[in-house]
């Protein structure tokens, strides 16, 4: 294990499992001046949130604690031998670098040799002063030696900022992909840098003189404490990132990331050109679910989109059936939903790019946040009440965050821009209702079709083939498929032998569990909880993540995952002239034996490619000619298989899966 990455899964413990829960805060200068009192202002914020990190065995080693600022040009003007350009013709890149001499050189000479190859100019080197007496033992042990990296705008670059953010974002992502276990890049901008470790909130500025320097000054700030519940911290994993701080968790992940995958064969965009493939793969896996979210978020802003735009997309608000919501937002969020599925959990993310900062919460509210603006006009937020205490007199307004809505300071204006404004000025961008109503085709208005066979079996031979118990019958579908029509509940124990030592064949679905964090929380269900709820999906193929077609809404939208064998049956037999549908027989003969499972996966796979090709954009792999004769592949493996079957030929996103299948339940 290298000492800037996590451990590696050994035992019981997987890296997967990691969650934080964190303290995170902001502060902005409405006056339009860059001064040192915001940074002040930010680290007595953090200080105040020490409670909301965590520390391990020993007082003085942290889970990591970090501030984000407005590049701050007077001080590094005054600390560097060479010359800087003016502000926005340069970038101060912050990187972890081995301790290691001779690794190190190599890496810096990779960076340098990095940054001529894509046009850029080196400035030369700092080493960032730190105390090292400050981290305690176990952070002091793995340590980095942390420098700054200057680069200036090449000619191209040098009349576009966000240019030169694009070309700064590609040579970071090159460097990364090939000594990515070997450094860590916390900043790598024109417009901010982060300072941040595995620290405690006291330490950071103990740790960072610059940050004590009154030359050190910025109009806005963002910080944050880290409580790594279960999980090992690390100097990487301290935000912010270059986007964000985050306190939550994303329970959604494993699907965002699989998605991501899948997208990024058809990724193609005209700000970044032929740069775009120096880009991927866009999500470094080894970072937490805070790291894989800014990953995401910065791809999206740099390849056109606003700061506003790409967190609308990634945590929308619930939008469907609400009638108090403008006709102008619920088109734009359902046009969107064509494009991709949201970043879901409880959550609270607060955001800067260098010219705006706020914070947005999930659309449930589940995470705290508390904001206000004095006389002096600096705006303060806060996952908690209190972290600057100033008298009433000289508080002007005060709040809290909002489910889904966003908080947001335009620090260039000197103004908070309410909610409606941002959002009426990114959903009117484009015609998104227009396109959405004209491209999409709901399942509930297709005629009806009769089924073209039915199973001749009796129930129970299906019902054993499937592997269902009488638990299965008389508790879970009795409570759902019954008379209270309601979520079955249990005790928080579990009686049952783990699926990996039972020798009852359970089904393949046993051996899994959720990823995130098991609470005793009631059950959710989408009937009750329709406000903040959704079970429409939308089948078929996607386009393009970095662009905005009428194209990208052609989706075949249905009400709920759940389809009768009437709605599977409009599916299948779909006569649209943008829809074509086929389907695979995922089951084997019986008289092939065990091995037979691998040919069959072999061949469902080729069947997926050769359909496609053909021209099919909605693909059922159905278990239904199961019988004693036939063997049915576990439909979790099918439809798994056959999905990174097509993620590895990049073909994936030209088709949708539905599975059909008597094992689910």
């Amino acid at each position: 294990m290298h000492r800037l990455q996590r451990p590696e899964a050994a035992g019981l413990y997987d890296p997967n499992f990691e969650h934080d829960n964190c303290g995170v805060g902001a502060v902005a200068c409405l006056t339009g001046n860059a001064s040192h009192s915001t940074v002040e202002r930010a680290l007595d914020v953090l200080d105040a949130l020490e409670h909301r990190g965590a520390s391990g065995a020993e007082i003085d080693t942290g889970d990591g604690a970090g501030i984000l600022l407005q590049t701050p040009h007077e001080l590094l003007t005054e600390v560097t031998d060479f010359e800087i350009p003016e502000p926005g013709q340069y970038a101060a890149g912050m990187v972890f670098l081995p301790r290691e001499d001779g690794t190190r050189q190599a890496i810096e000479a990779l960076i340098e040799q990095t940054i001529e190859q894509h046009g850029q100019t080196l400035l030369g080197w700092r080493d960032v002063p730190v105390d090292h007496d400050v981290p305690g033992a176990s952070a002091a042990a793995v340590e980095p030696v942390v420098k700054q990296v200057f680069v200036g705008a090449g000619p191209e670059q040098q009349q576009d900022q966000d240019a030169f953010e694009r070309k700064l974002y590609v040579i970071r992502r090159s460097i990364e992909k090939q000594r990515g276990k070997d450094i860590a890049i916390p900043s790598f901008s024109s417009r901010t840098i982060v300072y941040k470790g595995m620290l405690t909130s006291p330490q950071l500025r103990e740790y960072y003189p610059d940050l004590s320097d009154p030359r050190c000054t910025s109009q806005l700030a963002l910080v944050h404490s880290r409580f790594s519940t279960n999980t090992f911290p690390s100097w990487e994993l301290a935000h912010p990132y270059r986007f964000i701080a985050h306190n939550g968790e994303i329970n959604t992940l494993r699907g965002n990331i699989n998605w991501m995958r899948a997208r990024e064969s058809r990724l193609l965009s005209e700000a970044f050109g032929d740069d775009l493939q120096s880009v991927i793969p866009v999500v470094d896996e080894h970072g937490s679910d805070s790291a894989i979210f800014d990953n995401v978020l910065e791809l999206l802003v740099l390849a056109g989109r606003s700061l506003p735009h790409a967190l609308m997309m990634m945590i929308p608000e619930a939008w469907e059936g609400r009638d108090d919501m403008p006709g102008h937002l619920r088109d734009f969020y359902a046009y969107h939903s064509c494009l991709m599925e949201p970043w879901d959990g409880p959550a609270a993310v607060a955001f800067t790019d260098g010219k705006v900062i706020g914070a947005t919460l999930d659309r449930n509210g589940l995470r705290p946040g508390r904001w206000q603006v004095t006389t002096d006009d600096f705006v303060v937020l806060a996952s908690e009440t209190g972290v600057l205490e100033y008298p009433a007199d000289e508080v002007k307004a005060k709040g809290r965050l909002q489910p889904g809505k966003l908080f947001l300071v335009d620090v260039e204006n000197g103004r908070i821009v309410e909610d409606d404004e941002v959002k009426y000025e990114v959903a009117t961008q484009q015609p998104y209702g227009e396109w959405y109503r004209d491209r999409t085709v709901h399942l509930d208005d297709m005629p009806d079709v009769a089924p073209r066979d039915f199973p001749s079996d009796p129930l129970i031979a299906r019902q054993q083939l499937f592997g269902y118990t009488q638990e299965d019958l008389r508790i879970s579908l009795a409570s759902m498929g019954g008379a209270k029509a309601e979520e079955p509940t249990g005790s928080m124990g579990n009686d049952f032998a783990l699926a990996v030592l039972s020798d009852r064949q359970p089904p393949l679905y046993s051996y899994f569990k959720q990823l995130f964090a098991q609470v005793t929380n009631p059950p959710i269900d989408p009937i009750r909880e329709k406000v903040v709820m959704s079970l429409s999906t939308g089948v078929g193929p996607q386009e393009n993540l970095l662009a905005e077609t009428p194209e990208h809404a052609h989706q075949l939208v249905i009400s709920q995952p759940l389809l009768s064998n009437g709605e599977l049956e409009k599916l299948r037999q779909v006569d649209h002239d943008v829809y074509e549908a086929d389907t695979l027989d995922a089951t084997f003969p019986v008289s092939e034996g065990a091995d037979g499972l691998e040919r069959a996966m072999k061949r469902l796979c080729e069947q997926a490619s050769e359909l496609i090709a053909s021209g099919d954009n909605i693909l059922i792999v159905s278990d239904r000619a199961a019988s004693r004769d036939r063997v049915p592949i576990p439909a979790l493996l099918a439809v798994a298989g056959v999905h990174h079957h097509l993620v590895r030929e990049g073909t994936r996103l030209q088709t949708g899966l539905v599975v059909e299948s008597g094992e689910p339940r």
